[in-house]
């Protein structure tokens, strides 16, 4: 059902004047387009312009990950750092993770170094990984099955190493055939049987590249590829951590000269007797919530709520009791009821998110009057000028450069915003919110450089936010 683009239009109307009957920026979007959009006031509740849809539910896309910083921020606190050990009982070595999306494999050798310090050079039994700190799905429901071999649907697990994200590269050969590349030391498989094509053949033949992924960390290229002198890097989703992590820790035991006789395990170790041997922190929470905003990322996003899950539940953490928790930490916290709308993981990326611009107002708007204690709002990516929204084509330009502080979303068909207009001086004046749903435009036939319909009608949209913002009474 197409929406009607009618808006209700409140308060503070002779500053800018707008049509009860419709709101000229929607006319660039295409034709089933379904919005939700709202400029409020901070100083006030009444907002300046709002759609009459603010109960209706959109996928939130990463823009969900404002409301988890939130419940994170009110229950985690400032202080949280996931933690990963290595412990001895004499005999077998455990390393239990937590789920830390920053541990890197220099960090895993610097533990095994740590511990080769305190005389331990030869390991007589196993070494356990220990994955108990979460449960259930690595993948949330919702989660399209296109996209899990790439980067930033990595999975959610507790053993996490170099964020479950290796690197490699495709070459195109002079005989139409592709060749591959992914460095030693990362414990994958990669293969190609790719064809190099011109770019008419290509266009022809209407063959793309495509990748085949396996559960052991298996990877296949196939279809085709535009011939290019210069190879193309790719970024694979690590299929199984725990797998990965393995295969990593046997080389690095032997780098650092620990002797193994045993086997390289996963899950937890039989008995309580293990003692500490040394231990490694990921940064604080306010940190990774930056990393998390800024670069949209999803591991951390999803790390986190279950990392909040198994706090709030004392429980291993789990996308069910996480996102669960969410919700009940925001209702306990900020009086804001989240039920419902439909929360399915931390991140955003799965499709089954719903989420209500009115409910996404309320939560903005509890950030900026608790701002002096959440520190949130200066984590957001600012409008042209770093994080996601750098190089967003609507944003890299005078008036709306540097004037808005924001996070994005997007999923398939829809393209998102939410965050805070500032004053001359720099500070919040209001928050808006931009839900554009099921935005599918007509392909175009040729190459002819075009400004996309969702670009042009959020360039128009920012104006509106930034002259509400800063608007100056005559006096």
């Amino acid at each position: 059902m197409f929406l009607p683009r009618s808006l209700l239009l409140a308060g503070m109307a002779s500053m800018l004047s707008f049509s009860t009957h419709a709101y000229a920026p929607l006319d660039y979007l295409p034709q089933g387009s379904r919005v939700a959009i709202a400029i409020e006031p901070l100083s006030g509740d009444t907002p300046y312009l709002t759609t009459s849809n603010r109960d209706h539910f959109f996928p939130p896309a990463s823009t969900l990950k404002v409301v988890t910083a939130l419940a994170t921020k009110l229950e985690l606190g400032d202080e949280f750092q996931f933690k990963t050990t290595l412990e001895s009982n004499g005999r077998d070595l455990t390393v239990r993770f937590s789920g830390d999306p920053t541990l890197t494999r220099e960090d895993l050798k610097q533990m095994l170094s740590e511990a080769k310090q305190q005389g331990i050079t030869h390991i007589r039994g196993d070494i356990w990984l220990d994955n108990s700190a979460f449960t259930g799905y690595e993948r949330a429901i919702g989660w399209p099955w296109d996209i899990i071999g790439v980067c930033y649907s990595a999975p959610s697990s507790a053993i996490s190493l170099d964020e479950n994200c290796v690197n490699a590269s495709i070459y195109t050969n002079k005989d139409g055939s592709t060749r591959v590349y992914a460095p030693e030391h990362f414990p994958i498989y990669v293969s190609t049987t790719a064809k190099s094509v011109s770019k008419q053949q290509f266009e022809q033949s209407r063959c793309d590249l495509e990748l085949q992924v396996s559960p052991d960390n298996h990877y296949q290229l196939q279809g085709c590829l535009v011939e290019r002198s210069k190879p193309l890097p790719l970024k694979f989703a690590v299929q199984d951590p725990a797998l990965y992590t393995q295969r990593t820790l046997n080389s690095l035991l032997n780098q650092v000269g620990i002797k193994l006789e045993g086997n390289v395990r996963v899950g937890q170790p039989f008995g309580n007797n293990f003692k500490p041997v040394t231990a490694h922190y990921s940064p604080k929470l306010p940190e990774l919530l930056e990393v998390m905003l800024r670069k949209s990322d999803n591991l951390i996003a999803d790390n986190l709520t279950k990392a909040l899950g198994a706090k709030y539940f004392a429980q291993a953490g789990s996308y069910n009791n996480g996102t669960e928790a969410i919700k009940q930490v925001i209702l306990q916290k900020t009086g804001i009821n989240l039920e419902r709308n439909k929360i399915t993981d931390g991140s955003g990326l799965s499709r089954n998110n719903r989420f209500t611009s009115e409910d996404m107002a309320a939560v903005l708007r509890y950030i900026w009057k608790n701002d002096p204690q959440l520190d949130l709002v200066k984590l957001l990516p600012t409008s042209g000028e770093n994080g996601t929204l750098k190089y967003r084509s609507s944003m890299r330009n005078a008036p709306i450069k540097g004037q808005l502080v924001a996070k994005s979303g997007s999923v398939y068909g829809s393209y998102n915003m939410a965050g805070f207009g500032l004053d001359k001086s720099g500070k919040p004046s209001t928050l808006f919110i931009q839900f554009v749903a099921d935005y599918l435009p007509n392909e175009k036939g040729d190459d002819k450089p075009t400004i996309a319909p969702i670009t042009q009608f959020e360039q128009m949209f920012y104006q509106d936010v930034l002259k509400y913002s800063q608007f100056s009474p005559k006096k």
